[in-house]
């Protein structure tokens, strides 16, 4: 049997594979609010062969945004539009629906990646970011504002809140945003964090706000459903947060029941110094697993069937979670079930694409049309 075709369960929700399609920013809301576009890609992806669809970095509040054109879920509007994108998708889909919850900090009013995805500046558009501490993501752009206590309550609670329209939703699962340099991921790392209070200086308390995040949104999430953590297990970046601190802060997770760590990498510093390949971040993935003995899914350029199989196989990851091979190739988990010897669900509808060698394909075989 293929160990990435052998099904896992996150409490109670139980999914048949261990491909995941990655949260993906797609630029494209309107005042946060998702619309055709997303219906197409939300809609496209969930038919890919993946166990479970994570829904790109949804924003908690409008500042928070990466760019003018990111999802969000703070108000009735946000909430309502994503109504018909996830009936569609149930209707059509047995794909797990999960939702990663973001705050971009100091790296939102950013242009869109096509525009350039530099700082918008004020008199353009742009908007004051908010930060740990008064520091720019990079030399020349305008300089975040330190959260104050009201801040911070302020943010934990616009979390709690988007949870609880998720949970309204009927999301199956929550990742929050822990990686890639945005807010969560800029208390913990001492590039970003600089703090002097309870908030800042050791690693307890550069731990102490995505904690305090997640037990909050783990509060009001059902009982029953999952909430998972992506983060970025270095900076790349000497001086920076680390595999050490990584480890560190998801034996606290652990002992908050987290259901899984998505383990990504970077995105704290321009500075950051990649040595990019495929798997590359697959070893920080095992490392966190190794220590921890929590599900991890692993990232980064794992593009190939076989690739992914020897990952779970291997026990080096439990899951793992694919982007740009998906934009790529929309039916990914097809092929390498095709490849694997795994079956997928797919509607009737397509029941005829299945190839004459592939007749376990989807558990069914062809039929003709009179």
């Amino acid at each position: 049997m293929s160990a990435l075709f052998s099904p896992i369960k996150l409490r109670d929700l139980e999914l048949a594979n261990r491909i995941v399609v990655s949260p993906m920013c797609q630029y494209s809301a309107e005042n946060g609010a998702a619309n055709d576009w997303h219906f197409t890609h939300i809609n496209t992806l969930a038919l890919s062969g993946a166990a479970m669809f994570c829904i790109e970095a949804t924003h908690v509040e409008p500042i928070g945004r990466i760019t003018p054109g990111c999802l969000g879920l703070w108000d009735d509007t946000t909430e309502a539009a994503l109504k018909p994108i996830l009936a569609s998708v149930r209707k059509h889909s047995k794909t797990a629906i999960a939702m990663q919850l973001a705050h971009a900090g100091r790296k939102a009013s950013s242009h869109k990646p096509w525009d350039g995805g530099q700082q918008i500046p004020l008199n353009e558009g742009g908007w004051q970011t908010v930060a740990p501490s008064a520091l720019p993501h990079k030399d020349g752009e305008l300089a975040p504002e330190a959260l104050d206590t009201a801040g911070l309550v302020r943010i934990r609670d616009a979390f709690v809140s988007a949870a609880q329209r998720a949970a309204r939703l009927d999301i199956d699962a929550i990742e929050l945003h822990g990686a890639h340099g945005y807010l969560l991921h800029q208390f913990l790392s001492p590039i970003a964090n600089q703090r002097s209070d309870a908030y800042g200086g050791s690693l307890e308390n550069r731990m102490r706000f995505p904690l305090e995040v997640f037990d909050a949104v783990r509060a009001v999430f059902p009982a029953d459903k999952p909430v998972g953590m992506r983060v970025s297990a270095t900076d790349w970046v000497e001086g920076g947060w680390d595999l050490d601190q990584t480890i560190v802060f998801a034996n606290e997770l652990k002992r908050r029941s987290v259901d899984w760590i998505d383990v990504s990498s970077g995105g704290a510093s321009p500075l950051q110094k990649i040595t990019l390949g495929p798997g590359y971040q697959v070893p920080f993935a095992e490392a966190v697993k190794t220590a921890t003995g929590l599900p991890t899914m692993a990232v980064g350029l794992i593009t190939q069937a076989q690739q992914a199989e020897d990952i779970v196989a291997s026990g080096k990851a439990d899951m793992v979670a694919l982007a740009r091979g998906m934009l790529y190739d929309p039916r990914w988990g097809w092929h390498a079930a095709a490849e694997l010897g795994g079956q997928v669900a797919a509607p009737p509808q397509y029941w005829r694409s299945q190839p004459s060698t592939q007749k376990e394909l989807f558990g069914k075989t062809t039929f003709g049309a009179r």
